[in-house]
């Protein structure tokens, strides 16, 4: 079972402060490239698995989507995505995407923003997620990138000529990661990136686009403290098709 951080009160209130909790989309950096790997919604069936607060779905729904279903583990999540959200074709799912099986054949398109790197048998929630697609239906998703989720507790240092200095451990050991990211103890599970490809072509997909993202050099110029996240990438986002 995954473990439901979201939902520890400690947790929660920190992670509601965060920019992308406060301002959607928009106070997501990687928002603009994620959304540029994204099919024209019109007319789609949309299934967003980590749904959070509900941004993505009611973004699919205002840029034509016919129907989203949003799926995720934490009771506080959805109660805002619920809260916020008047539109009867959003429909909010609690479930643990560990177990999640979603219909075979019925959407278009799969979504998913930083939920996968939690997940342990990823390989069964792909398959399934290929089963739910049509022939073509698009997977879409993000994840903190492999070089964030190696290292169990990462964090910039400085190294003797005072470069700051991101510390890569034990990359090619895989599995289990306990962190320390807005409360102590939070799992998260590390795969290199040859894995998550790997497991994409293996259940049918076809890799479309890869990005390993980190913030352009016009944000750095409008936000100069990201000039270090230039130092290695923070997300590995990608678009898959299944064939």
């Amino acid at each position: 079972m995954t473990q439901n951080i979201y939902d520890d009160a400690g947790f929660f209130k920190n992670y509601s402060q965060l920019p992308r909790s406060t301002q959607g989309l928009a106070g997501a950096p990687e928002w603009p490239k994620l959304r540029a790997l994204l099919p024209p919604l019109a007319g789609m069936r949309v299934l967003d698995l980590g749904c959070g607060f509900g941004w993505f779905a009611r973004w699919a729904r205002e840029n034509g989507a016919a129907h989203v279903v949003g799926v995720d583990i934490s009771d506080r999540m959805l109660a805002r995505a619920r809260r916020d959200t008047e539109d009867q074709a959003i429909e909010y799912f609690c479930a643990d995407l560990e177990r999640y099986v979603p219909a075979p054949g019925v959407f278009d398109l799969v979504y998913s923003s930083l939920a996968f790197h939690y997940l342990e048998n990823l390989d069964r929630l792909l398959a399934d997620v290929h089963n739910a697609l049509v022939p073509g239906g698009r997977l879409v998703f993000s994840v903190e990138h492999p070089l964030m989720t190696a290292p169990a507790n990462p964090g910039w240092s400085t190294d003797s000529a005072g470069r700051s200095v991101w510390p890569v451990e034990g990359y090619l050991d895989e599995g289990l990661r306990s962190t320390d990211w807005l409360a102590e103890g939070v799992i998260k599970r590390h795969r290199t990136i040859g894995t998550y490809l790997n497991l994409l072509i293996r259940v049918g997909f076809s890799i479309r686009n890869v990005e390993e993202w980190g913030p352009s050099l016009e944000q750095v110029v409008e936000r100069p403290d990201w000039k270090v996240e230039r130092e290695r990438p923070m997300f590995l986002l990608v678009d898959c098709e299944a064939r």
